[in-house]
């Protein structure tokens, strides 16, 4: 069975990768919206790591509702919630049996609660798996330990393919660097260099 996985080049999907590997086709899909380049980091990984990979453009209006949602709020969670939920929903009307994504048990953001995941299955006919549902940070965090080989940094010196670049460069290109400082609060975000 094909299974699409949004993916970022983090630990976190990653991970999820490798967990579905076993009972899947699994293609890597990582969400843009063409305002940079950052994607590419999560093709490097995917190749690294020998999985399939493919990049999902999303309308930049969705980057530019989750601009204004962040903007308002003076954080980023529910800016990247709502990109979340709508990746979701385009991966899910691509030729996959399942779609997944790497959240863990304790994310705040992104989330899917089990209404939307229900709504998402019965709208599409798809299976959505959060396979590290079930997974604490501890947990994941001892597994990436023994499989995965990790670059960790602050979020605006990593390398990665996850919604907030993208969100950032538009911030900074509207706002000047001193409003993304602003609205992310420092938090640090990985990049897998390879698989063991």
């Amino acid at each position: 069975m094909e299974l699409g996985l949004l993916y970022s080049g983090g630990k976190d999907s990653t991970l999820a990768a490798l967990l579905l590997e076993e009972f899947y086709d699994v293609t890597l899909v990582t969400v843009r919206f063409g305002v940079s380049d950052d994607w590419k980091h999560a093709r490097e990984t995917a190749e690294t790591a020998g999985f399939e990979f493919e990049s999902l453009e999303l309308d930049r209006d969705v980057a530019r509702e989750a601009v204004e949602i962040i903007r308002t709020d003076g954080f980023p969670r529910n800016g990247i919630q709502h990109v979340h939920v709508q990746a979701l929903e385009e991966l899910a009307e691509k030729e996959f049996d399942a779609i997944a994504d790497g959240t863990r048990r304790d994310d705040r953001v992104p989330t899917v609660s089990r209404a939307q995941a229900q709504s998402l299955e019965d709208r599409h006919g798809v299976d959505y798996i959060a396979p590290l549902s079930g997974f604490g940070r501890t947990a994941v965090d001892r597994l990436v330990e023994s499989h995965l080989e990790v670059t960790v940094g602050p979020s605006e010196a990593i390398d990665r393919a996850d919604y907030e670049a993208e969100l950032r460069t538009l911030i900074a290109e509207e706002d000047g660097p001193e409003a993304v400082e602003g609205l992310f609060p420092d938090h640090e975000q990985t990049y897998v260099t390879d698989v063991r």
